[in-house]
């Protein structure tokens, strides 16, 4: 038996080291944890509960984070179907001066949860709209920067990222406006005086 919980203990280690330690019921039950097994290590504090059937190992917790704990931590909470977008994306690609104060995430049409602590938009994202992270997914420079702008945020934060998008060679002034013209006039709009500004 106790090679079992040893066994059970490694598998759902190795799903956890790849979200930064967190893990939902679905994974540990797969790993082999029962229902009643995970309610006995959240109550006696083995694992952290982030929130409903949303866990994290304590040990993780002590280590010194990269800053995007908490945007796998939301990934989890979509089952995998949310992607981080917008002004939270600039910030995760480190592009321009976006801080937003809630963490803004892309999800499909028909997706039902709901969190005070999020900005839920919702779009069907293309696969070449996302790139893979080490536990979640972000929108690529050129859509979250479309995406700032066709929401209206500060221009002086889509001049800031276009310039340093530009720079870094992330993108290119053509995929910035064809991406912008896929979302509109106000998208179209903020990406051209940005660009304007550069000139």
């Amino acid at each position: 038996m106790l090679r079992d919980r040893t066994d059970s203990r490694a598998a759902l280690w190795r799903t956890a080291a790849g979200q930064r330690g967190y893990f939902t019921a679905a994974q540990a039950l797969e790993a082999g944890y029962s229902y009643q097994a995970q309610r006995y290590h959240a109550q006696h504090g083995n694992w952290l509960v982030i929130d409903r059937a949303l866990y994290r190992f304590r040990e993780f917790s002590d280590l010194p984070g990269e800053g995007d704990e908490q945007l796998v931590r939301w990934s989890l909470w979509s089952k995998g179907r949310a992607v981080v977008s917008h002004a939270t994306a600039l910030a995760v690609h480190d592009l321009g001066t976006a801080n937003p104060s809630r963490i803004h995430l892309t999800v499909p049409r028909g997706f039902r949860q709901k969190s005070d602590a999020v900005v839920l938009h919702r779009a069907e994202l293309a696969d070449s709209d996302i790139e893979d992270r080490a536990g979640y997914r972000v929108t690529v420079p050129s859509r979250a920067i479309a995406e700032c702008a066709a929401d209206g945020d500060d221009q002086d934060v889509i001049d800031g990222a276009v310039a340093e998008a530009l720079e870094q060679g992330v993108v290119t002034r053509r995929k910035l406006l064809h991406t912008a013209q896929l979302l509109g006039a106000r998208a179209e709009l903020g990406v051209e005086r940005a660009l304007g500004a550069l000139a």
